[in-house]
């Protein structure tokens, strides 16, 4: 993968696995809108996902390679095809507040 192309000029291909409904590892994820321990939030080129379960922690996210890794007790996996929000997401209004 070309590091100088642009991020958003180019679709990152999306792929999940999932070990033992405990442990999801995702690429392709763009932003993620929001998250507790009982639900994520996340965009992906191709549209919203939403996962849903139990005691949810994100052990790691890097959007610019466009990771997402998290454990707990994963229940639903749901696509839909909404597109990102005109809005900022949560991370990005944290870090404009602290400025």
């Amino acid at each position: 993968m070309n590091s100088e192309t642009s991020a958003s000029s180019q679709k990152m291909p999306h792929m999940l696995s999932l070990d033992n409904r405990k442990a999801l590892s995702l690429s392709g994820i763009s932003e993620v809108d929001s998250f507790d321990d009982r639900s994520i939030t996340a965009y992906t080129d191709l549209g919203k996902l939403s996962i849903n379960g139990e005691n949810l922690n994100i052990k790691k996210l890097n959007l610019d390679a466009g990771e997402l890794e998290v454990e707990g007790k994963i229940s639903s996996l749901i696509y839909s095809d909404a597109t990102l929000r005109n809005s900022r997401n949560l991370f990005s209004k944290l870090f404009k507040n602290n400025s």
